[in-house]
């Protein structure tokens, strides 16, 4: 069971990472930007609340995980562990994905290109954060053990090796 104080750090964070990159960004783009009627569909709506749900819980069931091995996501409160279980057995960086679903579902929500823009934008710049920084600093701190994981764990999605060489 996760500390209390854990739990604390996390949902501060949760607040004003998460919520600013996912939640205040893509209402303040939303609401200037001109409401575009193909992302009325039914269909385009539903996938939509799709996403957004699910990428809120992919979110809060990782930001759980980290709490459970008493870490939090803030890069200099990690665990000390490397968490290569639950999600993390089948994508090195569900936490992002989680939010860059959330960030898609908004963009849907307010009919906001301007917001799908964005999501685009948070995609390239967690991409160039994790090649940049966090993959290096998780070499150095696990070694060996970040090292085989990399080699079984993709890096996004769980895809056919064949695929991952690609986007990976």
């Amino acid at each position: 069971m996760a500390h209390p104080l854990v739990l604390l750090k996390t949902a501060v964070f949760t607040v004003i990472v998460p919520g600013t990159v996912a939640g205040l960004v893509p209402w303040l783009l939303g609401r200037t930007d001109l409401e575009y009627d193909v992302l009325e569909s039914p269909v385009i709506q539903r996938l939509g609340q799709f996403s957004l749900l699910s990428g809120v819980l992919l979110y809060l069931h990782t930001a759980f995980q980290f709490a459970d091995s008493d870490g939090t996501p803030l890069p200099r409160d990690e665990p000390d562990e490397l968490v290569t279980d639950g999600v993390y057995a089948y994508s090195r960086n569900p936490m992002y994905i989680g939010v860059v679903l959330v960030v898609v579902g908004q963009a849907v929500r307010y009919r906001s290109v301007l917001v799908g823009w964005w999501a685009v934008g948070c995609l390239l710049g967690f991409h160039r954060r994790v090649v940049s920084y966090e993959e290096p600093h998780l070499a150095a701190e696990h070694g060996g053990a970040f090292d085989a994981y990399v080699e079984h764990v993709p890096r996004w999605l769980p895809l056919p090796r064949a695929f991952r060489r690609v986007i990976d």
